[in-house]
């Protein structure tokens, strides 16, 4: 990805040290993520709900030599992420960086999904941002610096059909962290070294989209793939050096969003 590397720290340097807080991380974009801070210098704290997959996370990450600790929680569950905050802080004394990354959805045409797993998906994708990002604010207020980072999709910025409960949560990602940044401006100025960054991935290869149900009898074939997970840990390393209040990942995304916002201004009536 482009950058301004020549006028930041390198990458061993601008990381190393830093506590990082990462939820579904056993997902590639998490997996992959983890590792790459670990690589960079970075201690990680990893959260996801698959336990096997998480302990191999952990091992990656301590193979690169780094500091990581892996906690099985659910990331719909307030108890569980206070209790993957505070264990950050009793092992490393602060959070540096906070990415809610978690991610669960529902495909297939609205009405005939079980409105049960339609309900899962939102708690999983926007309640657990709310709850990640309610317990990292509250960290990074109080040490007057951090950089909170919600992982949202285009999706949340541009609708699709048979992914309702998914675009509906991704959109509450997207306004969440909008709302944050405006609370943030409000702040005194000591609190001014508290970042919130979205970051909007395109339709990348990730378990989501691989395995599509098929519900109602009529098969919910998964978008085309336009991107792969390293674009995206890329970008969450990219953030975590210098954060920005938005990123979009793949090209195709970048036009989708920039014709939406387009769309959205030729709408409105003539003031």
């Amino acid at each position: 990805m482009k950058g301004t590397k020549s006028a930041r720290q390198p990458e061993e340097e601008s990381l190393r040290e830093r506590v990082v807080v990462i939820t579904g991380a056993s997902s590639p974009v998490g997996r992959g993520g983890a590792v790459a801070f670990a690589r960079a210098g970075a201690k990680v704290v990893l959260a996801a709900r698959r336990g096997e997959v998480l302990h191999e996370v952990v091992e990656a990450c301590e193979a690169e030599g780094a500091d990581a600790v892996g906690i099985e929680l659910d990331m719909a569950d307030e108890a569980e992420i206070s209790e993957l905050a505070q264990t950050a802080i009793e092992r490393f004394g602060r959070i540096d960086v906070w990415i809610n990354n978690a991610g669960a959805g529902a495909i297939g045409r609205f009405d005939a999904i079980p409105l049960e797993d339609h309900v899962q998906a939102v708690e999983t994708t926007l309640f657990g941002a709310m709850y990640g990002s309610y317990v990292a604010l509250r960290q990074f207020r109080h040490q007057r610096r951090g950089i909170l980072i919600n992982v949202a999709s285009v999706a949340g910025k541009v609708a699709a059909p048979f992914y309702a409960s998914y675009v509906a949560a991704k959109h509450g990602v997207v306004g969440l962290s909008a709302a944050l940044r405006l609370e943030l401006e409000q702040e005194p100025e000591e609190n001014r070294g508290i970042r919130v960054c979205t970051l909007l991935p395109d339709v990348h290869d990730t378990p989501l989209f691989r395995h599509a149900a098929d519900f109602g009898g009529q098969e919910v074939r998964s978008p085309p793939v336009v991107g792969v997970p390293t674009e995206v840990v890329e970008a969450l390393l990219e953030l975590a050096r210098a954060p920005r209040d938005e990123m979009t990942v793949g090209s195709p995304g970048k036009i989708a969003v920039a014709t939406q916002i387009s769309a959205e201004l030729q709408s409105q009536p003539p003031a």
